[in-house]
């Protein structure tokens, strides 16, 4: 079941939403408010989280908090890659969540954690049980990023791709399990950590990989997972068939679902990372994915047993 919908993935980084069109975030914040009411509206119980930020940045909150945004969310979300990306130790996790609740009492959510094997698997392995030693229990959810390595064929969603050197084909690694479905050396010890640890694995457009991580996920005892909807893909062709099929295969899992990724037509610039040229049209996606796959529960009659979503 869909137990939460985040607004944006990385709002705060250029490789999801493009800076140059908005340097201030006011374009982002005024789309982010209008899709948390439009979501309120259909399901007014369903839990509302800001995407989660990379870089881990008090100012961006601070500026969100201005503009309305933490108003409208039920709870806040970071992403941390110590070992591969930023530029902060691990054992600086517990620093970092302090920063952030230094400038909000919401709830906060670690949406996005990993370690790339691309170095060595024991280095992902070690950083696996260290980031949980670090985490459980300070963060109310905490999502290990991802399950499967990222197909060598397909692109990562990064500004600069292969001009990033070593930092881009770590993209390629972050998964507990490798292209072809083989267990590395972290998939034990994360087994050991559910439910404990949830995964956030994102699936691409009729992604083949789906029936067989919800077997993995069943496997490990996986218990929470994020993913997304792309409000770029809703526009292909077989769209919702697409939609409706990864949803009813993840339904027994508490579900966090993404919406993002501007339509090229949408945008200021033809880009899944540009703010669109009306944030109406994602609050209308928003609102449109919310009553199709979360829809609020009926009231339940004097007598009568609540339905189920």
């Amino acid at each position: 079941m869909i137990e939460a919908v985040m607004l944006w993935n990385e709002p705060n980084n250029k490789s999801h939403w493009d800076p140059e069109l908005d340097p201030d975030w006011s374009r982002f914040a005024e789309m982010a408010n209008k899709a948390a009411r439009a979501i309120r509206q259909v399901n007014p119980n369903l839990p509302r989280v800001l995407g989660g930020i990379s870089p881990i940045d008090p100012n961006f909150i601070r500026n969100m908090a201005e503009r309305g945004v933490l108003d409208q969310v039920e709870a806040i979300a970071v992403h941390g890659f110590p070992l591969d990306w930023n530029l902060w130790s691990i054992h600086e996790w517990p620093h970092k969540l302090a920063e952030i609740r230094a400038v909000s009492c919401l709830p906060l959510w670690v949406s996005e954690v990993g370690v790339s094997s691309f170095g060595a698997e024991e280095v992902q392995a070690w950083g696996l049980k260290r980031t949980a030693e670090l985490l459980v229990g300070r963060a109310e959810r905490i999502h290990w990023y991802s399950l499967y390595d990222l197909p060598k064929s397909w692109e990562a969603t990064t500004r600069h791709r292969e001009a990033e050197g070593s930092s881009y084909y770590r993209h390629f690694h972050m998964g507990l399990l490798r292209e072809d479905g083989t267990p590395k050396q972290a998939l034990q010890p994360f087994e050991r950590l559910t439910p404990e640890l949830g995964l956030c694995q994102w699936f691409h457009f009729e992604d083949h990989r789906l029936s067989e991580a919800v077997a993995w996920m069943r496997r490990l005892g996986v218990r929470y997972l994020r993913t997304g909807l792309s409000w770029a893909d809703s526009f292909r062709p077989n769209a919702l068939t697409w939609f409706d099929q990864q949803m009813q295969a993840l339904s027994e899992f508490a579900v966090t679902v993404t919406f993002c990724f501007t339509p090229e037509h949408l945008g200021l610039a033809p880009h899944h990372t540009s703010a669109p040229k009306s944030a109406d049209d994602f609050a209308t996606f928003c609102a449109a994915m919310t009553a199709r796959y979360a829809p609020a529960r009926p009231l339940a009659r004097a007598g009568a047993t609540q339905l189920a979503v």
